[in-house]
């Protein structure tokens, strides 16, 4: 085990590290860490002493990750590292697949984030495609990380670990930067942005994906707009489908109340302008846009699943619907616009509950878990 004061931290894209990972950089180099970051393309990061490109391609199953398992495995032939944190599925698949063929004395501590498995238990035979690559890197994780009930239960019936499960509020939200409108403010802000107090605005920031189900939630809001004029639906993000959701908004004839808003860097100046905030998505670990639109005061409608569910409660925080199913999608935003009256009670909720995942407590207590491990192994080496 090499106990050098190095750590290589990874993850498929530059923008997963920079939007979740920069207080854990920050953190290692501040205990004299040397912090690499191994992601699909070169760009400069914060905190970082040296960025590493390797050729991560979306797909798991694309031959091009057979070049990237291939490329980490000269990093480690030619690199020592202290540690490894692997974030997304792809990134921490790819990594540890060329970590197996390192030797175990000399390969580093292996930390893997899950950030949501991309299955449930649900899913039969489905799962297989992504159980089966977790599986065959559990023996050589030293500590999994996840972050909603359901992962834990999937990791324990499993094994999807060799040595420490953690249940983990996920990375933290920097509660500093969100927060809720006065009236007053919340009347100001919307003239600006063009929108009137008559207006009632949906929002759901979002990758436009498969995953993220976008077009479930216009077919859903095209239905309760019929009664409600008056609805906005704001749509921000890109991605794939967000050409094909504009043709699907054409063709319901709702053009004048859906926007597309693009990719928006600052969501805290746009979710307290909101109603109430909206995810269709089909599975999750512990998502950002939900905490971050309750941390700044809005119900949220969501669908069913592992992730929402420790963010939505049904009654208190928001309003929940089966996943997949456009009726209940429909039904439960009509639910929240008629208890409109009742928003002070659910921002109350939203506020009190999204404190257990502020940034101030959750980085101590992850950061803990890597010392915890680190001071393990230097017990067991010095023995």
């Amino acid at each position: 085990m090499t106990l050098n004061k190095r750590i290589l931290y990874c993850a498929s894209t530059p923008g997963h590290i920079l939007h979740f990972h920069l207080p854990y950089l920050r953190a290692f180099r501040s205990l004299g860490y040397e912090v690499w970051v191994a992601v699909n393309r070169y760009v400069e990061i914060p905190f970082a002493d040296r960025v590493i490109s390797l050729p991560f391609e979306k797909s798991l199953l694309s031959t091009q990750n057979i070049h990237a398992i291939c490329a980490a495995r000269k990093l480690f032939s030619e690199q020592d590292f202290a540690i490894v944190s692997t974030h997304t599925t792809l990134a921490s698949a790819v990594i540890r697949a060329a970590l197996l063929t390192v030797p175990a004395k000399k390969r580093p501590l292996i930390f893997c984030t899950s950030h949501g498995y991309l299955f449930s238990e649900k899913d039969s035979l489905k799962k297989w495609r992504y159980l089966l690559p977790e599986k065959l890197c559990a023996n050589i994780t030293d500590v999994t990380f996840v972050m909603n009930r359901e992962d834990f239960g999937i990791a324990q019936k499993h094994h999807l670990y060799k040595g420490q499960l953690c249940f983990t509020n996920g990375m933290g939200l920097d509660l500093h930067q969100y927060r809720p409108y006065s009236k007053e403010e919340r009347k100001h802000k919307r003239e600006e942005a063009g929108y009137t107090e008559q207006e009632f605005l949906f929002v759901y920031a979002a990758e436009f994906s498969d995953r993220k189900n976008q077009a479930l939630l216009i077919h859903a809001f095209a239905s309760f707009v019929q009664n409600h004029p008056e609805g906005r639906l704001l749509l921000a993000g890109n991605g794939d489908l967000e050409k094909a959701c504009k043709e699907l908004v054409k063709t319901l004839g709702i053009e004048r109340q859906v926007s597309f808003l693009g990719y928006v860097k600052q969501m805290e100046n746009l979710y307290p302008l909101c109603d109430v905030s909206v995810t269709c998505s089909r599975i999750e670990g512990l998502p950002f846009n939900v905490m971050e639109s309750m941390a700044c005061g809005l119900p949220v409608v969501a669908s069913n699943i592992k992730g929402h569910q420790e963010l939505v409660i049904p009654g208190q925080t928001g309003f929940l619907f089966s996943s997949g199913d456009q009726d209940a999608c429909a039904q439960q935003l009509e639910k929240a616009y008629q208890s409109r009256s009742q928003f002070e009670y659910y921002r109350a909720n939203a506020l009190q509950h999204v404190q257990q995942y502020n940034l101030q407590h959750v980085l101590p207590q992850n950061m803990g878990f890597y010392l915890d491990a680190i001071d393990q192994i230097k017990k067991m080496n010095s023995q």
